[in-house]
């Protein structure tokens, strides 16, 4: 299942909206999936899901009509060879600061001769059954979002966004404003600035600007001003919050009503 709904809302300049999730059972998998999002990305930078758990993760998400996607732990072309083998549409990678790591970033999900990705029969050329088919369509059809989260790499924006290959970049506010010295600040004035010449740059280019509106709470009116600015790949909420932001307002209302 590749990334062509994705590719083409995105090309068209409309959003495309997915979700996030963390914890690796298939049944949040599926619950997010149902829930009616373009695409569930499925968290393995900042979590201990690996390849085996992705596999399962993005095999409940495809069955209830959701695309898969995951955000890889590096720019590792094994794990993204792993994932994308397992049916992954896409992958966002996270950390790339330069034209080289971005180059790296493309060629790593890319048969060749666009790239370098390993050719073997796995679950997303249907076991061999539909090999010619799958990688007829696989470099085409393949998401590749790069993350942009370091200061460095706000400085590389426009060399980055020069490697051909690449669909869109995704914004990470708080490792950037760590890079900058104001951990957490996400509404500073320096990390306002460099996100804005992020989006100024990849609006440019013709590409996708996403990011990531991690509150719940908040979402619908910071997706309502992302896509004022240009944003259109844009996640929302996790599955982590959407559990606890949920199960502590059923505590809290219940506290103010039986006391």
């Amino acid at each position: 299942m590749l990334a062509e709904k994705i590719k083409q809302k995105l090309k068209e300049k409309k959003p495309s909206i997915g979700t996030w999730m963390s914890m690796a059972h298939p049944s949040i998998a599926e619950i997010l999936a149902m829930a009616g999002y373009d695409w569930v990305v499925v968290e393995t930078e900042h979590t201990a899901i690996d390849v085996s758990e992705v596999l399962r993760l993005v095999i409940a998400i495809e069955q209830r009509g959701s695309i898969p996607l995951v955000r890889l732990a590096s720019v590792d072309p094994v794990q993204a060879k792993a994932v994308l083998d397992s049916g992954a549409a896409g992958v966002i990678v996270p950390m790339v600061n330069t034209k080289v790591e971005a180059e790296l970033a493309v060629a790593m999900c890319k048969y060749p001769p666009m790239g370098t990705r390993g050719v073997g029969l796995a679950r997303a050329q249907g076991y061999g059954v539909d090999f010619d088919a799958y990688v007829t369509k696989a470099n085409e059809k393949t998401l590749v979002i790069v993350q942009i989260e370091h200061i460095d790499a706000v400085n590389n924006i426009d060399e980055i966004l020069s490697v051909p290959g690449i669909d869109g970049t995704f914004i990470g506010p708080y490792d950037l404003s760590m890079s900058l010295g104001i951990p957490g600040q996400l509404s500073h004035p320096k990390v306002i600035e460099a996100k804005q010449k992020v989006l100024k740059a990849v609006l440019a280019k013709g590409l996708a600007a996403g990011i990531h509106m991690v509150q719940p709470s908040t979402a619908v009116q910071d997706c309502e001003n992302a896509v004022k600015e240009g944003y259109t790949f844009i996640a929302v909420g996790t599955d982590i919050l959407f559990l606890g932001d949920s199960a502590r307002k059923m505590q809290s209302d219940l506290e103010k009503s039986i006391g």
